[in-house]
């Protein structure tokens, strides 16, 4: 089960940090995503990182978010800055066994989603 927080409600240009808990997530090679979902609009990936620390991320937020991982936690963070009005969103995180994919039905694994609002 994958656990969420540090959604919430910003200015444009302010930052927040969202993490995703993974306790007892224990694969030898993984990835574990970042996916935001809009009203009306499809899920779509945001960044990724893999247990090679291979990360990747979709163009709009390029430069804006940052992933990063704390293996010893089981938690993987998403760093991010410069947030716009069109960053808005319900922000998943997903994890899987094997390597990054950017499309949700890869993952198996979800968790129940944290709001970021931007204004």
């Amino acid at each position: 089960q994958l656990v969420e927080s540090g959604g919430g409600s910003v200015q444009a240009g302010g930052s927040l940090r969202l993490s995703c808990a993974a306790p007892g997530y224990r694969y030898d090679t993984y990835c574990m995503g970042w996916f935001r979902q809009a009203p009306g609009k499809a899920r779509e990936f945001v960044s990724s990182i893999g247990s090679d620390a291979k990360t990747a991320y979709t163009d709009s937020v390029k430069g804006r978010f940052t992933i990063s991982q704390d293996s010893a936690k089981n938690t993987v963070y998403l760093q991010l800055n410069n947030l716009k009005p069109e960053d808005t969103a319900l922000y998943y995180c997903a994890g899987g066994n094997g390597y990054c994919n950017m499309r949700p039905s890869w993952y198996p694994n979800w968790g129940q989603g944290t709001q970021v609002t931007v204004s």
